[in-house]
């Protein structure tokens, strides 16, 4: 079974990216024959600076060697080191209908939300097909903003196979139900986009002064708390045993416990959780050429897949 993901490099990754993406991609390593890509072409459609876009493609390789992606047991590579994506995103292109993508509904959110609207983002979803079916991927794991997406791959596929013989895996998507939500510090949903996240790497001094910011009510510290309600408790879930949850829960429900002191323990969690995170981040930034060779050899091993599926591709559209 090949399992296939992507990560667009957007920005500083936080900790609602490593329970909601990041963590979900390691536990896959020893599900079956992965494929992780680093989605630079995707990132174009926001026309990102290019020493930027460089800058973000290297953090978010650091990043996700440094949390445990395994180069032996999972196919990492620069999405534009293989360039027979773009190939096949123009041959799937000619089997894809416009209503199809005009009833996509993320164009039209972005576009809501003030991106400038342009043909990248309308025809994502094919580049996003491509990624998919260029590596004759069985599962693909999507949240449930890109459900529609997976639902167009699979249109194209069929359409594809219907026209030219059957070539295409049709992917079966995993949706993670279980997938923590994880809150910002103001409580609302973790994301860039609201900035209220805790990044996963940073100063310590920073990031214990990050911690005191999450909003709480203003319940004296003598009264009893309600903790199910907490935004500080929901991510000191993220990191606590049970054992540890219970006493925090204790002394929510005791009083005479005030939120400081709940986020002091929160930051000592995240804090510990991450260490030996950081160190293995610091050995990725002082080897530089190692990060690189192993996207390299990421590159070259779904190269080999590629150009099988583009083989065949071409034999049966008529093009040598």
């Amino acid at each position: 079974m090949r399992i296939l993901t992507g990560v667009q490099p957007t920005g500083t990754l936080h900790i609602g990216n490593y329970f909601g993406a990041m963590k979900p991609c390691i536990d896959m390593q020893d599900e079956g024959d992965t494929f992780l890509f680093i989605a630079d072409y995707h990132a174009l459609t926001q026309l990102p600076d290019p020493t930027e876009l460089r800058e973000r493609v290297k953090n978010v390789a650091i990043d996700f060697l440094a949390c445990g992606i395994d180069p032996q047991k999972t196919v990492f590579f620069r999405q534009s080191d293989v360039p027979e994506v773009t190939e096949l995103t123009w041959c799937l292109s000619s089997v894809t209908t416009v209503g199809m993508l005009e009833r996509c509904t993320t164009y039209k959110d972005k576009v809501d939300k003030g991106l400038k609207p342009n043909h990248g983002l309308f025809s994502y979803p094919v580049l996003m097909a491509a990624d998919i079916l260029l590596y004759n991927s069985d599962k693909v794991p999507v949240g449930k903003d890109q459900k529609q997406h997976l639902e167009v791959t699979r249109d194209i596929a069929i359409k594809f196979n219907n026209q030219y013989g059957e070539i295409f895996t049709i992917p079966e998507p995993i949706i993670r139900e279980d997938v923590a939500l994880v809150p910002g510090i103001d409580g609302e949903k973790m994301s860039k986009s609201y900035n209220n996240t805790i990044p996963i790497f940073g100063d310590e001094k920073k990031m214990r002064k990050l911690h005191m910011k999450i909003i709480s009510d203003s319940t004296p510290m003598e009264d009893p708390k309600d903790w199910s309600t907490c935004t500080i408790y929901a991510l000191y879930k993220l990191f606590a045993a049970e054992a540890d949850l219970a006493t925090m829960r204790s002394n929510y429900e005791n009083g005479n416990y005030g939120y400081g002191n709940a986020k002091q323990e929160l930051f000592e969690k995240y804090w510990d959780f991450f260490a030996p995170m950081r160190s293995r981040r610091q050995e990725l930034i002082d080897n530089p050429d190692q990060v690189e060779a192993i996207l390299q050899d990421g590159a070259a091993r779904a190269r080999t897949a590629a150009d099988k599926t583009m083989q065949t591709i071409r034999e049966a559209i008529g093009i040598r």
